[in-house]
């Protein structure tokens, strides 16, 4: 099969300024185990943790060990990604019940059991994600797309499960505003998440016209340019108190006011501060953004305005359920967030393009029928 292959390197090939070269090859077909099912991968994202793995290979295994996350990588045998992936099945494996005929369209959460224990799918020299021909994923994981979802729709199912999962993260209680930092793929995952519970006001900043527009088309109510103005001034407009004294009126008196609620989908270092210097007091910080470098934060501020930070990473198998199925009803703006469709050789200059955001929302490597 053929497959886009991610190797240590110069940078000057392919994906990274350092750490990987990503070429396409000939590799040798995977063979589905025990409980496993053999797929043609149809259409395939590029995330961004694909991106900042490409970075540094070396950075990003030492990470996931120290996170706790299976990491027994051999880097010199080349890592081919891709987790965000709609499939064909193609044949069933040993030990499979084959419910679902030969021929099947399918979205999988991209973990699956191997012989030394539960491994990444795109994150494992024996399971090779979307950007190969060819997959093996677990049987009891897959889940059918339903008649009349486009598979380029299909494939987005998991960059939206992480705003699923995100904004349940957040325990929104009703009444709140919400702002979202950065709108990326995580962000719009996030902005759709939170519109599909009937959720706003929602406010959306991004230094990128492009990332604004598709903001507001997946339901952002306001899009707002940091260049232009502070999306932290605007806590009064929505009865939201903005300092700590007059928060401490408000409550003294019985008045009521809104609570805010922040989602960091940026995941990179100095964001998170920014964020507590403008959050009012009492917010909730949902941190969905993945910073790989090391960043601080003054932790005063945090604490003087008691501020609540939570972390939101992934999600469950019942949330990328329930985004598929959202999907599947039709989800706003989803048609705009893909803004660029690449074969397997284009998957390197699509690593280069994706690190000038402001152009892009999701690429998508579409593989030849």
């Amino acid at each position: 099969m053929r497959a886009a292959v991610a190797r240590r390197g110069d940078g000057a090939r392919g994906a990274g300024s350092s750490g990987s070269v990503i070429d396409v090859a000939e590799l040798a077909d995977p063979t589905p185990g025990s409980g496993h099912v053999l797929v043609r991968s149809l259409a395939c994202g590029i995330c961004g943790s694909d991106l900042h793995a490409a970075d540094d290979l070396d950075h990003f295994v030492e990470l996931s060990s120290r996170a706790g996350m299976p990491s027994a990588l051999d880097l010199d045998q080349g890592l081919v990604f891709g987790h965000e992936f709609c499939a064909e099945i193609v044949d069933h494996g040993p030990d499979t019940a084959g419910s679902l005929p030969v021929g099947t369209r399918v979205c999988c959460v991209p973990t699956i059991l191997g012989p030394t224990g539960p491994e990444a799918i795109g994150y494992s020299n024996q399971f090779p994600g979307g950007l190969a021909e060819l997959m093996v994923l677990q049987e009891v994981l897959l889940l059918p797309v339903p008649d009349g979802l486009a598979t380029e729709a299909a494939a987005l199912t998991e960059p939206l499960a992480v705003g699923e999962h995100a904004v349940a993260v957040a325990d929104l209680r009703g009444g709140e505003v919400c702002l979202v930092v950065g709108c990326g793929p995580v962000g719009l995952a996030v902005i759709s998440a939170l519109k599909a519970r009937g959720v706003g006001p929602v406010l959306a900043a991004d230094f990128s016209p492009t990332r604004r527009r598709l903001a507001e088309l997946v339901g952002a109510d306001e899009a707002i340019d940091p260049a232009a103005s502070s999306p932290y001034t605007r806590w009064a407009d929505f009865g939201v108190a903005g300092d700590l004294m007059e928060r401490a009126v408000r409550e003294m008196f019985g008045a009521s006011f809104t609570e805010a609620v922040i989602f960091e989908a940026v995941g990179a270092p100095g964001v998170l501060q920014t964020i507590i210097d403008g959050a009012p007091p009492r917010a909730r910080v949902v941190v969905v953004g993945v910073c790989m470098q090391t960043d601080h934060i003054e932790p005063f501020d945090a604490v003087v305005k008691q501020l609540e930070l939570r972390f939101a990473f992934a999600y469950t198998p019942a949330e990328f359920a329930a985004t598929l199925d959202r999907l599947a009803t039709g989800v706003p703006g989803m048609e705009a967030l893909v803004t660029d469709v690449v074969g397997l050789d284009g998957v390197a200059a699509a690593f280069t393009a994706l690190r000038r955001p402001d152009e892009h929302g999701k690429v998508l490597v579409r593989h030849e029928s």
